[in-house]
């Protein structure tokens, strides 16, 4: 008897913290005009275009909050709210712990420090699968060319219904993720100068990549696969190693920011770029560094001017108009100022680079010529989902496999989360979009041209198998 009263005493005598309901509908006002003032992709999913119906998810949000009965539940119905949208950059992340005045751990000194660890130490390391998508290594006739761990690329070559046809590994557009590349750079470059040596190594990767094209053009191949399938994304390597798949010219795709207060700051930074690179004596490409700056400086002006009500996608359709009320600025293009730069045409590198970005690669130009196929699953994200559509969007490949996962273009500038007032919850929120040659959004994903998609009671293997008949056959067509 004394535990049951004591049992009873603790229970009554703990502080229960109530369910504010009130205080959760408040953080759900909260995070729509937040919305409304950051998400670039928001007037996108208010159209009907986008097969995304903004209106469902707010009414489905509220019914859920009105009827939610614990912070569980109320946490929840954020969650559905922003998965809802199916935008892999627009996430749902967790508060963070009171901020705790602690010094700094001292940074390591790399000096006479092996390779692999120094290589460790900043930070590279694979975290993405080496093998194919699918399983091809495991079909007859397939030969392994690299393993992708000694050398960056996974790539091979395989005979299927009467063609020959390559296949190279891209698991992530980002060179962190290829630990043996920095290894190679570090035992040459050593630690005195970190950004030069990062430079060296994002060079090296591409020069990798386009040594194995070179290795799997010299084999005489019918056509070439390269595999996106599960690559989550990563940076402008999406952008630029498509002009090692062809020697025709690759136009890059439309740039649009959101108009946030926060937005200057990197349109600053592409006009101190280009204000730097027409310093000195004018020659070939200093018109047109000119022009690209005074476009810059144009359009920061009119960042006021792309202010709108987004409000209405809570309880209407509109039909998408990018540059109409979606709180969208023209930032020019995913290469930089202009879409298009011949190779040579501007003889000095700090200018082309300043105005197209890629004319760092243009040593690579088609190190590959020839069909090819870019397999992508719904885990293909981001960096890879770009590569895919300049791949497609330019005529230089045809897609197969499964549709993109849907995330497009995500951050042009470091804005903080939005952070809930009540829960604390934080909402990573998307800044940019690029603009699919048809006008439309990349985040609704990029559909196949093949579709391969998974049969009931299939196993990967088959699949793989179905994959190459269908770009073997697609090949025959293609080609008559």
């Amino acid at each position: 008897m004394k535990r049951t009263w004591l049992a009873l005493f603790v229970l009554l005598s703990t502080p229960c913290v109530a369910f504010d309901r009130a205080a959760w509908q408040g953080d759900f006002a909260y995070l729509k005009k937040q919305l409304e003032s950051r998400y670039a992709n928001l007037a996108w999913f208010a159209s009907p275009q986008s097969g995304v119906d903004a209106r469902a998810l707010y009414r489905r949000a509220s019914r859920a909050l009105a009827a939610a009965v614990d912070d569980a539940e109320a946490k929840a119905a954020l969650t559905d709210f922003i998965n809802g949208f199916g935008d892999g950059h627009l996430s749902l992340m967790t508060a963070l712990a009171p901020k705790e005045e602690i010094p700094a751990p001292p940074k390591r000194d790399l000096h006479d420090t092996d390779a692999a660890t120094a290589c460790a130490a900043l930070g590279y390391a694979s975290t993405r699968s080496v093998p194919f998508s699918l399983p091809f290594e495991s079909l007859a006739d397939f030969s392994l060319v690299s393993d992708g761990v000694s050398k960056p690329f996974r790539a091979g070559i395989i005979a299927t219904a009467g063609s020959k046809i390559g296949l190279i590994r891209i698991k992530y557009f980002r060179q962190r993720d290829y630990p043996s590349v920095c290894e190679s750079i570090w035992s040459k470059a050593g630690a005195d100068d970190i950004d030069a040596v990062r430079n060296r190594i994002d060079d090296a990767w591409y020069a990798a990549l386009a040594d194995q094209l070179k290795q799997l053009h010299a084999a005489h191949l019918d056509a070439l696969i390269v595999d996106v399938g599960g690559n989550g994304g990563g940076n402008d390597a999406g952008e630029w190693t498509p002009r090692m798949f062809t020697d025709k010219p690759v136009h890059s795709a439309r740039l649009l920011v959101t108009a946030t207060p926060s937005m200057p700051g990197y349109l600053d930074e592409e006009i101190d770029g280009l204000r730097d690179a027409a310093k000195g004596e004018p020659g070939a490409g200093s018109d047109l560094v000119a022009k690209s700056l005074a476009d810059f400086e144009r359009r920061k002006k009119m960042l006021a001017d792309r202010a709108c009500d987004l409000s209405f996608a809570w309880h209407e359709q509109r039909p998408w108009q990018p540059f109409v009320c979606s709180r969208l600025l023209d930032a020019g293009f995913a290469s930089g100022a202009v879409d298009y730069l011949a190779p040579g045409k501007i003889a000095d590198a700090k200018r082309a680079a300043a105005v197209y970005w890629p004319s760092k690669v243009d040593a690579y130009r088609g190190a590959w010529s020839g069909p090819v196929y870019v397999l992508t699953d719904a885990r293909s994200f981001s960096a890879a989902e770009m590569f895919t559509a300049v791949m497609r969007d330019n005529g230089i490949a045809r897609t197969v496999g499964v549709k993109t996962g849907g995330a497009g273009c995500g951050f042009m500038h470091e804005d903080p989360p939005v952070e809930l007032p009540h829960s604390h919850l934080r909402v990573r929120v998307p800044s940019c979009v690029r603009l699919r040659a048809d006008g439309s959004d990349e985040v609704a994903g990029i559909k196949p041209d093949l579709e391969i998609a998974p049969r009931e009671g299939e196993d990967d293997r088959t699949r793989a198998a179905r994959a190459l008949a269908a770009v073997s056959s697609d090949l025959r067509t293609q080609t008559k």
